[in-house]
Order: structure tokens, then sequence, then C-alpha cells
């Protein structure tokens, strides 16, 4: 996720334990979703679908605060 900002994602989840939890919590949800949509782990559509939703808004979430602490300083 977010690979032209590999090296600030790195950077903000050794120093940002906001930002480490955000990141980790996407990664859970992407996981738990995939393994649900696999018939890993039983799951119902509209529970896929709000986990998706979940996903999105934190994934909205970390490309703020991406953007915001790539930005220039000034």
């Amino acid at each position: 996720m977010f690979s032209e900002y590999s090296g600030l994602v790195a950077q903000l989840k050794a120093t940002d334990p906001v930002f480490a939890d955000l990141f980790e919590r996407h990664t859970a949800l992407d996981e738990k979703v995939k393994r649900m949509e696999t018939h890993v782990e039983p799951g119902t559509h509209e529970e896929i679908e709000g986990l998706k939703k979940e996903k999105l808004l934190i994934k909205d979430h970390v490309y703020a605060v991406l953007r915001k602490a790539g930005l220039p300083k000034t």
C-alpha cells in the first residue's frame, strides 16, 4: 500500500504509534477480508462489505497522514 511513500511509511511506523496502529489495523482488515472471500473464514457478503468500507476509511486516513507528513517544510 502506497509504494510511492514506502520510506515515509517505514519512518512513521517506527516513530508514530498512532500511525503504526492505523497501518496495522488496515493490514489486519485486509487479511480478514481475503480469508472471508476465499472461505477460509466464515463471513457473509454484508460482513465483508462492511469490513471493506472500514478498511477504505482507514486507508483514506493513512493517506492523509502520509500526504501531510510528506509535504515539504516551508
